[in-house]
């Protein structure tokens, strides 16, 4: 979680852009210098535009522009940008250990919780998971279900697909929109 050189964000507002990606517009906001959300349009359970109150300021998202993009053409990994869920301890311990699950694999939610010292806690693993508010850059996409097969996204089972087969080298590389939310 590197320095973001380029976020100054005003102490009590939220700043707030759209980025491009192949799976759609992401709706990303920063506060204090860390991104705080990046949901995709039409994500369940989080409204997709901006609230009121936000500031919209392109220039304070260059770095995470950056690295999605490279991400999505499938050059990066990994993600530096400094990150501030909001969340309660246990979902903040959960998306730490979301973060630790390498690039191009999968766990299941029973494997996370016991990574993370909770054996026996999937369901509130899974839960914690879906309440995820960076999504991509906390890669939630990569927990499946105990049998191995793909289990509730946020952004859709076929966004989910995507970025995984992305990840494996499977799916398709670079610019060009999918259809997704568009």
């Amino acid at each position: 979680m590197g320095t973001q050189t380029g976020m100054t964000t005003d102490m009590t507002d939220t700043a707030w852009t759209t980025v491009d990606s192949p799976i759609g517009p992401l709706l990303v906001t920063a506060e204090h210098g860390a991104i705080t959300r990046l949901w995709m349009s039409e994500q369940c359970h989080q409204a997709s535009q901006p609230d009121p109150s936000w500031v919209r300021d392109d220039s304070v998202f260059d770095e995470v522009a950056d690295e999605l993009e490279a991400y999505f053409a499938g050059e990066r990994t990994t993600f530096d940008v400094p990150l501030a869920p909001a969340g309660t301890q246990f979902q903040r311990q959960v998306w730490d250990g979301l973060r630790t699950i390498p690039y191009g694999t999968t766990c299941s939610y029973g494997e996370l919780a016991a990574q993370i010292g909770r054996a026996g806690a999937s369901r509130a693993v899974g839960l914690a998971n879906g309440r995820n508010p960076i999504s991509i850059i906390i890669p939630c996409h990569r927990v499946i279900g105990s049998s191995g097969t793909l289990t509730g996204y946020g952004g859709g089972l076929a966004r989910k697909q995507w970025l995984l087969d992305l990840e494996r080298g499977t799916g398709q590389l670079g610019g060009g929109s999918v259809g997704f939310g568009q």
